[in-house]
């Protein structure tokens, strides 16, 4: 395989690219004020160490080493009955890539609309219920993933060249609006509640669950989107450096992103801090935002700004998710292009439905959200199979890295994070107990039924599928096309 990124600068910028997205902007926001504020930040930064680094390490060791896609990977590293396990982290990856074209077609709606004056004098809660209730996030939805394939049409430069354009520029348009915020009288009552931790409230077991959770969805750790780009890393490359760059680059950019939502609250409505912290993550962007930003001297600009970023965080995740789903089908056998095209066929009817359905797109955030933890439980479990004192000696500190790892990375893999993904699953699935009476409903919204039938099918599917999974990927690696 001839395909490598050109540089450490390209990998780094393309894996910021898909760590960051519109989690970091309109989820981390939220959940840090409902969750402490600076006590949240403390949990945050532990669960960086103990869950996002360690299995970060463990997809680049995984890409690098095997030169293959989440199948592929997971029968080289685990063996061929674990092809399933492989199959899951690639089916989990693409059916939440099925409705984040549509998050990314939001966006892209409300920056048109931002740039055009459209938002200007509009009653935004009035606006984006008549958007979402009309044919508007469909067009949108084909429209982002056209975006999203065009870009991975050219392969790894293609992804590249887009990185190294879109991601400097993100930290940019965030850092300006981070500091157009502190600027503002009264911010920093923002920046007080968030920098200004109650460490009694660190005995509140919540916190910590909420700060393991949003370490686990914002980072992009055990999705397989990382094992993905990896494949294309140069051989000389350090594992463990990239693995804390991009953690602590992702995580600079959702402090920044809680600066600037924070800040804004308090300095310009702090009275309705408490409402607005509590609308979900698209009242929060696309109600919310807009009204204060109205309010903001300027506002039309930094509003417009705000929703540039939010693109191309949308959009550079959303690019990460086809390349995983495409790279599957090529180490099946498929030629990029016919991979691709199939992959965007796909794409555009499955997320039809979240682009028709706000409780479709919820369901969907819900169930996939929750299996994502399980991906991350896999990869713990194919890094024991392999061994993980010889994934550690052999392939993390291997050919190029500068950084060692010790056997913390040891003890982390094969105890703490597999605890943390099963406490996490049990955690959230006794939680939507309370959301819905009918809590084992399988045709529920968010509820556990939902959860556990569509878990059911799936890996019935996968385990039935395991050994024709496993030959099918038995030409895949260094020497596919």
């Amino acid at each position: 395989m001839s395909d490598r990124f050109s540089s450490r600068w390209g990998l780094v910028l393309a894996t910021l690219g898909m760590a960051v997205g519109t989690g970091n902007i309109w989820r981390f926001p939220r959940i840090v004020a409902t969750n402490g504020g600076g006590s949240f930040l403390v949990a945050w930064v532990v669960f960086l160490i103990l869950w996002s680094v360690p299995l970060m390490m463990v997809e680049f060791s995984f890409g690098k080493h095997t030169r293959s896609g989440t199948v592929g990977a997971f029968v080289r590293m685990a063996g061929k009955k674990f092809a399933w396990m492989g199959g899951w982290v690639a089916l989990c990856a693409t059916a939440i890539m099925f409705y984040y074209s549509v998050v990314a077609g939001w966006c892209l709606r409300y920056l048109a609309a931002s740039a055009t004056g459209g938002l200007a004098g509009a009653d935004p809660a009035e606006v984006w219920t008549s958007f979402t209730s009309s044919y508007e996030p469909m067009v949108v939805h084909a429209l982002a993933l056209g975006l999203g394939v065009s870009v991975c049409w050219f392969g790894v430069r293609g992804i590249e060249g887009v990185a190294k354009v879109l991601i400097p520029t993100l930290f940019v348009l965030v850092v300006v609006l981070a500091i157009r915020a502190v600027t503002l009288p009264g911010a920093e009552l923002g920046l007080e509640f968030l920098f200004k931790p109650d460490w009694s409230a660190l005995s509140d077991v919540n916190i910590w669950l909420q700060a393991l959770t949003q370490n686990a969805w914002d980072t992009g750790a055990g999705w397989g989107l990382i094992l993905t780009y990896a494949i294309y890393m140069r051989a000389r490359e350090d594992v463990p450096l990239n693995a804390f760059m991009i953690g602590f680059g992702n995580n600079s950019v959702s402090l920044l992103a809680g600066i600037m939502v924070l800040c804004t609250v308090f300095a310009l409505d702090p009275g309705a801090a408490s409402e607005i912290v509590g609308a979900g993550n698209e009242g929060l962007t696309f109600v919310w935002m807009p009204q204060l930003f109205a309010q903001m001297p300027a506002g039309g600009l930094f509003m417009t700004l705000f929703f540039l970023g939010l693109s191309f965080a949308a959009l550079t995740s959303l690019i990460s998710m086809i390349e995983l789903a495409t790279r599957v089908l090529i180490d099946a056998g498929f030629q990029r292009k016919q991979a691709l095209l199939t992959i965007a066929g796909a794409g555009l009817i499955f997320g039809l439905p979240s682009a028709r359905s706000l409780d479709f797109f919820h369901n969907q955030d819900w169930v996939w959200g929750v299996g994502l933890m399980l991906s991350g439980l896999f990869f713990a479990i194919a890094a024991r199979r392999f061994g993980l004192e010889k994934l550690r000696r052999e392939v993390i500190n291997g050919e190029g890295a500068d950084l060692e790892v010790g056997r913390w990375w040891t003890f982390l893999i094969a105890v703490v994070v597999p605890i943390e993904a099963v406490v996490l699953m049990v955690w959230w699935l006794w939680q939507a107990r309370t959301w819905d009476p009918d809590w084992l409903n399988p045709l529920g919204v968010a509820n556990v039924g939902t959860v556990l039938a569509q878990f059911a099918l799936a890996l019935t599917v996968l385990l039935l599928l395991n050994r024709w999974l496993a030959r099918r990927v038995a030409g895949s690696g260094e020497n596919a096309s």
